[in-house]
Order: C-alpha cells, then structure tokens, then sequence
C-alpha cells in the first residue's frame, strides 16, 4: 500500500498563485488544500496539512499575525512564507515569529519544491533529534560534540562549536541575526560579533569561505546550513 499523500495548505488570495502552486505541487505527488483568506485557513488547519505556504498579503488577516495565530496552535508545521520583493523587514519578522523559509515573488517552482523538502527535512530531525548530523562532508556528532570534514577532525571553540550546533539543530531553517543573538549571547550584543563568529566558523568548515556550501548568508537577515542528505 502507498503512503498517504503530504498535504500542502497553499493560503494565497491571488488565483493564479493558487493554480500555479495547485498545478505544480500535485504532479509531485501532493495533496493540495487552498485557502483565499485567513478565516478560511485557520477552518483548514483542522484537516492537519503537513506544509504551509503563507502569502502574507491577505484580505482579512494580516499576515504576520495569522502566522502567529498558526504557530500558537501548531508548533511542528513547517510554514514557507511567501513575501513580495524587498521587503526585508516582513521577511525577518515572519521568521522569528516562527517561519521555517520564505521565498520572494515571483519565485520559480522548483526552488519551492527544494525549501519545501528542506522544511521536512527539518522537521523529521528535530521530530528524531538525530545525534549525528551530515551534509556533504560535513559531520557533527552532537552527542560527542566531534566535527569531521572528510576524514578531518576540525578543531572549534567553544563559541564556534556552539554556533554550529544551534545551525545543525535547524538545519535547512533560516535563522534571523536577532536568533542567533539571542541563543549565543543576548539579542542586545552587537551583530558584528556573530558576523566574526561565522567567519572564523568557514574558515574551518568551508572549501572556500568566501564561497561558503554549508553556512549559507541570507542578506540582511540572518543564515542557514545547508540541510543534512
């Protein structure tokens, strides 16, 4: 017998952006369930979608806080927002009120389907806590706390280490300056300490840290590790 379907909540009020994502998501073997306004999507919620891909320009519900409402009642959903081009501001606070990624309008379909099997990803290894994380040849034993590139043990700090737990423990998620301020010192430390911080971090984990394949910048808004295989 098949596995059930994932269900997709697509929460959009623009029609097109509906068949669009409707059209491209089915033929990837997902159930689609589509919601025009936030009363609608919060009435959907019942049926349990596995993914949510929030528009934050809504009719009736300002975006920001039906994702805080969604979040208050479902903490594991991942949710993919989606934002109009520059607006950086809305894109961070959607993530530090709990969004796992966020594409920009117009986006193309298989750069949604990628973040959207990140999210799950992330999902099912918090779901796990799984103790060894991969990506590539990257490892981190977080049980032993042991980083391996290759065969290569590396050598972290204490900071360091911790920095590259809090990415492993949301792999694939994108994580606001304000987070990882927040879990490493205290949010009202200066950002430029964390920008030291992932920078000495590349130069011991990346091929070429000024081309980084692990410790991803998201300009002006935070990083992301690439998630694990």
């Amino acid at each position: 017998m098949s596995a059930a379907p994932i269900k997709v909540l697509v929460i959009d009020d623009e029609p097109p952006i509906r068949k669009l994502l409707r059209m491209g998501l089915s033929t990837q073997g997902y159930e689609i369930l589509e919601a025009s306004n936030g009363k609608i999507a919060l009435e959907k919620l019942a049926e349990e979608p596995a993914l949510i891909i929030l528009d934050l320009g809504l009719p009736d519900i300002q975006g920001h806080e039906l994702l805080r409402t969604i979040r208050a009642r479902n903490e594991a959903v991942p949710i993919v927002v989606l934002s109009s081009r520059g607006d950086e501001a809305g894109k961070v606070q959607a993530l530090d009120l709990g969004a796992d990624d966020y594409l920009t309008k117009p986006f193309g379909m298989d750069e949604l389907l990628a973040r959207l099997r990140a999210a799950l990803r992330h999902q099912l290894q918090v779901q796990g806590e799984r103790p060894i994380f991969r990506s590539g040849d990257l490892s981190v034993d977080l049980v032993r706390r042991i980083v391996r590139l290759g065969e290569r043990d590396v050598k972290l700090s204490p900071k360091e280490y911790d920095l590259l737990r809090v990415l492993v423990q949301h792999a694939g998620k994108v994580l606001t300056h304000r987070f990882l301020l927040k879990e490493l010192w205290d949010e009202l430390t200066d950002a430029q300490y964390l920008r030291v911080y992932v920078r000495q971090l590349r130069q011991k984990i990346e091929a070429d840290p000024e081309r980084p394949q692990y410790v991803l910048t998201e300009t002006g808004i935070g990083y992301r590790l690439k998630a694990g295989d």
